[in-house]
């Protein structure tokens, strides 16, 4: 896993801070990203008067705060609160909490391997952030798929595996969800198994990472739902699959029509 950042932070930034002290004039803080401390002046806690300023900091509380002002030569790091919003703070949070977990299934997978954190940092980590910006990015889509997008970075077989199975194991990734009925009829003597081949052959459409179900509702009604990572994927399999059986369908000389569901 990446080892804590020794640089310093730029203005503008935001960072995960944790509150070291309080004093009348405002909180002493670490920079938990970079191993550092600055300082939250009251002034900088609310947009409101602040009275006491332990009504509204308390040691080892954590905070996402901006980075005002950043004096390399002095180490002085000036804080505020007051000025990050809420979807800044939501954001940032999200991202921090991303961050951790990557770290974590890292661990997880240099104690498996019996290679050093530094080592698996190196031969993943690095690979990962390059191709998808991110390490927790890139393991969520192996989760989502498999050990093959490691392989093509050029990633050891046996840490690709190892990956894959904690990512898998670990990660729950998100999906949504896209419906829609088939109408169909076929009036051949054999028509419940075309209707029924054509929707296990649809359902072979199927890409990495996507889920395709298929169940009758009620003869002549038929179910199809797609999960993917978005809708706009989803939406793309479900016009392919619908397609693909009312093709076969009419092919085979029966009707098809397809209502979408919300």
């Amino acid at each position: 896993m990446e080892p804590k950042k020794i640089e310093w932070p730029e203005e503008g930034d935001l960072v995960i801070a944790t509150a070291k002290t309080i004093t009348d004039y405002g909180a002493y803080v670490v920079l938990d990203e970079y191993q550092k401390e600055g300082l939250l002046h009251v002034s900088e806690v609310s947009s409101g008067w602040v009275r006491n300023i332990r009504n509204f900091v308390r040691e080892g509380q954590k905070f996402v705060l901006k980075v005002l002002r950043v004096d390399t030569e002095k180490g002085h790091i000036d804080l505020s609160l007051r000025r990050v919003t809420k979807r800044e703070r939501k954001e940032k949070v999200l991202l921090w909490k991303k961050e951790r977990k990557a770290d974590s299934l890292l661990r997880s997978a240099s104690e498996e391997l019996k290679i050093s954190s530094q080592e698996i940092y190196e031969k993943v980590g690095t690979l990962l952030e390059k191709e998808f910006g991110g390490i927790y990015e890139g393991l969520e889509k192996t989760a989502r798929e498999d050990a093959e997008i490691l392989l093509k970075m050029g990633i050891p077989e046996n840490i690709a595996t190892v990956i894959e199975k904690i990512a898998k194991e670990k990660i729950k990734v998100p999906m949504v969800k896209v419906k829609g009925t088939l109408s169909i009829q076929c009036s051949k003597p054999n028509g419940v198994n075309l209707i029924r081949d054509s929707l296990l052959s649809a359902q072979k459409i199927e890409p990495k990472g996507t889920k395709i179900r298929a169940y009758v509702v009620a003869p002549p009604r038929y179910r199809i739902v797609v999960s993917a990572v978005d809708y706009k994927e989803a939406e793309e399999i479900l016009d392919r699959v619908t397609e693909a059986v009312t093709k076969n369908i009419e092919k085979a000389g029966g009707q098809a029509t397809f209502k979408r569901e919300k």
